[in-house]
């Protein structure tokens, strides 16, 4: 038995169990993070819209019972950034998958290089609005909403008003972080110029008679 919307249900609803309803699966295997009762998935808030019959999955819910009708789980915030330079991400991107932010800061000061340091990893994402829009970076740039904690939500409200944001999309099974030190062209030449760990050597191959 697998869980499914029993009627078109919004972005923002809490879902109560009228909302739901159990139907038996075809396939071998259910969906991964699909619920086989209405009560599992009653308190939660849906983060896409759900279709009349489409099954409902943990990765498109909130936290169940702590974050009303907004998508937004308690303790944690929702945060808009415009981004450039991800047209591609942006086109794969849906909401409940992860990504990395990464800002690019450009120096007023002529003789300055450009910084490019990743600031969060594995941040969840809330909406994508391909559509471009005014930004304080100058040009209108499409937005995406992330959900962080307060202290990482001041960071990108920083960088959205001060540098150029891009985004890195990341497999949701990997939780692996790395140090977050700046990059600028001089660091990238000089990483890419040492040499590389030599290549193993291959497996012999047995011919067969």
């Amino acid at each position: 038995m697998v869980v499914v919307a029993a009627k078109p249900i919004s972005a923002g609803t809490v879902l109560a169990e009228k909302d739901l309803q159990s139907i038996p699966w075809p396939g071998e295997q259910t969906p991964s993070g699909a619920f086989d009762a209405p009560q599992q998935a009653a308190g939660h808030t849906v983060l896409e819209p759900l279709s009349q019959g489409e099954p409902v999955l943990s990765s498109r819910l909130a936290a169940g019972g702590q974050a009303g009708g907004t998508g937004v789980p308690s303790g944690m915030r929702a945060v808009s950034v415009h981004v450039s330079d991800s047209s591609g991400v942006l086109a794969m991107l849906r909401p409940g998958q992860k990504v990395d932010v990464q800002v690019l800061l450009t120096r007023k000061s002529g003789s300055a290089e450009p910084e490019l340091r990743t600031i969060l990893e594995g941040t969840p994402v809330l909406s994508v609005n391909p559509t471009p829009e005014p930004s304080s970076q100058g040009p209108n740039l499409p937005t995406v909403t992330l959900l962080t904690n307060p202290a990482d939500a001041d960071t990108l409200a920083l960088a959205d008003s001060g540098a150029r944001v891009r985004l890195a999309l990341r497999n949701p099974l990997d939780e692996a972080t790395r140090s977050r030190t700046p990059m600028t062209f001089d660091t990238l030449l000089r990483t890419s110029g040492q040499p590389s760990a030599p290549a193993a050597a291959p497996a012999a191959i047995t011919k067969i008679q």
